[in-house]
C-alpha cells in the first residue's frame, strides 16, 4: 500500500486534490445493480438467503452490493465513511420494504456497534486496507452464514499505470493482486471459493467531460493539461462515448466466499 503514495514533487503540482471520490459512480452503479441483479458474488449472497436473514455490507456506500438482495433480506446494515453516500442508501431502501440501518466510520472500527448477521458483504473494499489480517477476521465474527468479497483483479489504480506513464515519467506499483489477498486469508487459515468473472463494459460518467476531469485531477495535472489528458485517453481507446471510471473498480472481478 506504502508503494501507491503520490511522490511529493508530483502532488505539489496539483492544483485540485486528487483524492476524488465521484458520488454519481456508485450511485449508478447501485441503480443499474437494483434493476439488473447478476454477477457471481450477487447469486452467492442471493442463495446463503434462505432463508431470509440479515446482512452487513461493509464500504457499502449507495448499496449496490446489498440492495439488490432486499427481497430475501429481512434486515441491512450499511457501514461506510462516506455520510452522503449513506443517505443515498436509506434513500434507495425505503421504498424496498427492508428495514435498514446506516452505521457512520470505518471497518473494523465500529465493528462493535454492530451485531452478527447472516450474510456480510464486501465489495471493492480490501486493496485500500493497509492491516488486512484484523479487517478480515471483524468479518468472518460477524458472519453467520457467509462471508462475500468482491475486488478486481488487481488493484483498480493500474487501470491508470500507462497515463502515468506518458503524461509524468513515472512507473507506478503493478499490484497488489487478488491472489494476494487470497494467501492474506490462507495465513488466517481461511480457505475460500474462489471465481474470476468479467463485469460487462459501461458507461460510468454522464459526459466525457467529467471522465476528463476526475483522471486529471487522480493524475495530480494541472487545468492547463487538460488536452494533454483528453489525447492520451484517446491513445488508450476511450472517447465521448467510452466513460467508465478508472481508479475505481474494473471490469475483471473476482469473488471470494468463505463459511464462518
Amino acid at each position: 500500500m506504502a508503494a501507491w503514495r503520490i511522490p511529493d514533487e508530483v502532488l505539489a503540482g496539483a492544483e485540485d486534490s486528487p483524492w476524488v471520490l465521484p458520488r454519481h459512480v456508485f450511485t449508478g452503479r447501485t441503480d443499474e445493480q437494483i434493476a439488473h441483479p447478476g454477477g457471481a458474488s450477487f447469486t452467492a449472497a442471493h442463495s446463503a438467503l434462505v432463508p431470509p436473514g440479515s446482512v452487513l455490507d461493509i464500504g457499502a456506500g449507495a448499496g449496490a452490493a446489498s440492495l439488490p438482495l432486499a427481497d430475501r433480506a429481512t434486515e441491512i446494515t450499511a457501514v461506510d465513511t462516506d455520510q452522503q453516500l449513506l443517505a443515498e442508501f436509506r434513500r434507495r431502501a425505503e421504498p424496498r420494504n427492508v428495514a435498514a440501518r446506516t452505521v457512520v466510520g470505518q471497518w473494523p472500527d465500529v465493528a462493535d456497534q454492530v451485531e452478527p448477521v447472516d450474510v456480510v458483504l464486501c465489495h471493492h473494499v480490501v486493496f485500500n486496507v493497509a492491516e488486512l489480517g484484523p479487517f478480515v477476521e471483524a468479518l468472518t465474527a460477524h458472519a453467520r452464514r457467509l462471508v462475500v468479497v468482491e475486488l478486481t483483479e488487481r488493484h483498480p489504480l493500474t487501470a491508470l499505470n500507462p497515463l502515468w506513464r506518458h503524461l509524468h515519467g513515472i512507473e507506478r506499483p503493478t499490484g497488489p493482486t487478488y491472489a494476494d489477498a487470497v494467501a492474506v486469508l490462507a495465513e488466517l487459515g481461511i480457505h475460500p471459493d474462489v471465481v474470476r468473472w468479467r463485469r460487462p463494459p459501461r458507461a460510468e460518467h454522464p459526459d466525457f467531460t467529467t471522465l476528463l476531469d476526475i483522471t486529471r485531477r487522480r493524475l495530480c495535472l494541472p487545468r492547463s493539461r487538460t488536452d494533454d489528458v483528453a489525447a492520451a485517453l484517446a491513445e488508450l481507446g476511450y472517447d465521448r462515448g467510452t466513460t467508465p471510471d478508472l481508479g475505481s473498480s474494473g471490469d475483471d472481478v473476482v469473488t471470494v466466499t468463505w463459511r464462518p
